[in-house]
């Protein structure tokens, strides 16, 4: 889809991990931004959204998955990853309209 194509001005990394933290520059890329706190989200929430999460709180980021942004193929997975992070702290969850996520409600694949 063109609409989705990355801009000149955009960077675009290989992710090439389960977090897009290991193997690119984006806490370098961040960092130099001042950006500390950004939206996450993506098709792969327990193979590479959860790691890449786990990893940015590690690194001293807030992210914040966008919960209704978010695919994966088995709902068991998708609590787990989204209950996860949530009990250790240190990122937020919330859906596309910024809406706090309610840990009660699993989100179906």
């Amino acid at each position: 889809m063109a609409e989705l194509a990355p801009r000149d001005s955009e960077a675009v990394l290989d992710k090439i991990t389960m977090s897009a933290f290991a193997g690119t520059y984006l806490d370098i890329a961040l960092s130099d931004c001042g950006i500390r706190t950004f939206l996450i989200a993506g098709t792969g929430l327990e193979v590479g959204i959860e790691p890449t999460v786990r990893h940015a709180i590690d690194l001293g980021h807030l992210p914040v998955v966008v919960t209704d942004a978010c695919g994966s193929g088995n709902a068991e997975a998708v609590k787990r990853s989204l209950e996860s992070p949530a009990f250790a702290g240190g990122s937020l969850q919330a859906d596309i309209r910024g809406r706090a996520r309610d840990p009660d409600r699993v989100v179906e694949p």
